[in-house]
């Protein structure tokens, strides 16, 4: 079975990072790094490269934001798939929320998947193993220390409640 899964060729539902303006400042603070760069080259002071540096890191971490047409969660037969963490079967989720969680001025959207079997035998593909130049990459879970898988929906070009919806429907469909 792993040799027909993987992480470009899982069908079924998908969902992408959103193609919206709000990535904008990543495309900024690419700029301010080289700008820094450039200061630091120019001048010879060092102490340019502290904010090219920081900006720097800031752009290395959001980059998976800007890969709109990359699946980076969805379902299919066989289970519930997220990028970098692998495909979860059907039958070690125990269940799936919706959490809507209040931060500052605006409220977030979290999938919570919880699982009710180890993470060893829930997975059907293990994707957590990810390429040296990715490991500081954002990733779009999270795990709990109480087994939960947690994802946050925001970013995504689907609205979390039909995220929800569709993965509720397809987890009760496929577990029974």
């Amino acid at each position: 079975m792993t040799a027909i899964l993987d992480e470009k060729s899982v069908g079924g539902f998908s969902v992408a990072y959103g193609r919206d303006d709000t990535y904008f400042p990543l495309y900024i603070t690419a700029a301010l790094a080289a700008i820094f760069v450039t200061a630091a080259w120019i001048t010879g002071a060092l102490y340019w490269l502290l904010p090219a540096l920081a900006a720097a890191a800031f752009t290395y971490y959001n980059l998976p934001l800007l890969e709109t047409e990359r699946p980076t969660i969805g379902a299919n037969q066989y289970g519930i798939f997220l990028q970098a963490f692998g495909l979860i079967r059907w039958r070690a989720i125990e269940r799936i929320d919706l959490a809507q969680i209040a931060e500052r001025a605006m409220t977030i959207h979290e999938l919570q998947i919880v699982l009710n079997a180890p993470l060893s035998s829930a997975l059907v593909v293990d994707w957590r193993k990810q390429p040296r130049y990715r490991r500081l990459m954002r990733l779009p879970w999270r795990m709990s220390h109480n087994n939960m898988v947690r994802v946050n929906l925001e970013p995504f070009d689907q609205p979390p409640d039909v995220i929800h919806r569709t993965f509720l429907r397809m987890w009760r469909y496929y577990r029974s």
